[in-house]
């Protein structure tokens, strides 16, 4: 056997070991494609859900956009970026809870009616509530057996200012004692009925009180039909009230002596003696509101002459 050389206990012993990753030939690449497949699931149930939560309106303004975005964009309108949010009660406003909220729109009113809504869908939502109103305070009057004989003499019908409901003299069964504004005892029993229901829907009322021709013995100059139509109006309000209607539903009460007969024909026939009540859909809301604030008060008036002055 050779012998080891001198200094081979001088000389040391390299060992190399190389450490290989596992995978190493894609490295993080799945996370990637991971995080592009989460991001893509999001956006898509999202957008199901916006489309879920969309109403008829909006997705009507979505279908017009693309079948002719051009004419969308130049000409404008809902869809096209007229409002500061697309998710339902966005914007600055973070009160509003449905619809989009327009940038500027101080006047826009829920009342269960999206914002968006195209106005024919909210004239039919609102007359189909409106005759519902109608069907509910019919079978109030005559589910009362005490209303039974009494039912002539409520009208119902729906007109362009909204449901009317009329309560009306018959020839020997007058609605308040003759020439004053006491009611009768059926009569405040049917208005406190009705003002219960009056409460279900969110529509303004107005009271109106009617007379015949007939003048008063002292002439028009003194107590006359139009002060007495008030008084039976503010009447008839007041058992509204007493039967649980809301006072902030009043919008007007008024007295109308003759002039809006319901028989043109005979003026003095006991039929133009009547209450009526009008539950005002929208359009008559606001016609008589804008009606209501163009007449100025007299300190009003007493200001702008001040001040041309």
């Amino acid at each position: 056997m050779a012998a080891a050389p001198k200094d081979a206990k001088a000389r040391p012993i390299i060992i190399k070991r190389i450490k290989k990753a596992a995978h190493g030939h894609h490295g993080g690449a799945w996370k990637i494609a991971y995080a592009d497949f989460v991001t893509a699931m999001m956006a898509f149930f999202l957008l199901m859900w916006l489309l879920g939560s969309t109403a008829k309106g909006d997705l009507n303004g979505i279908a017009e956009y693309f079948n002719s975005p051009l004419k969308v964009a130049m000409g404008g309108g809902s869809g096209s970026g007229d409002s500061s949010s697309i998710i339902p009660g966005g914007g600055k406003d973070l009160t509003r809870t449905v619809g989009q909220v327009k940038e500027g729109d101080i006047k826009a009113e829920t009342r269960g009616i999206n914002l968006q809504a195209l106005p024919e869908d909210q004239a039919q939502i609102e007359r189909e509530r409106l005759i519902a109103l109608k069907d509910r305070v019919s079978k109030v009057i005559e589910a009362n057996p005490r209303f039974g004989e009494f039912k002539s003499q409520v009208k119902l019908d729906l007109t362009q200012d909204g449901l009317r409901v009329q309560i009306v003299d018959e020839q020997n069964r007058p609605m308040f004692d003759s020439g004053g504004a006491a009611v009768k005892e059926y009569v405040r029993d049917i208005l406190r009925a009705i003002g219960k229901v009056l409460n279900e829907v969110p529509n303004k009322v107005t009271v109106s009180g009617h007379t015949d021709s007939t003048p008063f013995p002292g002439g028009e100059r003194g107590y006359s039909n139009w002060e007495l139509s008030a008084d039976r109006a503010n009447a008839s309000r007041r058992e509204l009230v007493a039967g649980g209607m809301s006072e902030a539903k009043l919008l007007r009460v008024v007295g109308l002596a003759a002039a809006v007969p319901l028989d043109p024909k005979n003026p003095n026939a006991p039929i133009n003696r009547r209450i009526s009540l009008i539950i005002m859909n929208r359009d008559a809301e606001e016609r008589a509101l804008k009606s209501l604030s163009a007449q100025t008060s007299p300190a009003e008036t007493q200001e702008t002459i001040e001040r041309k002055k």
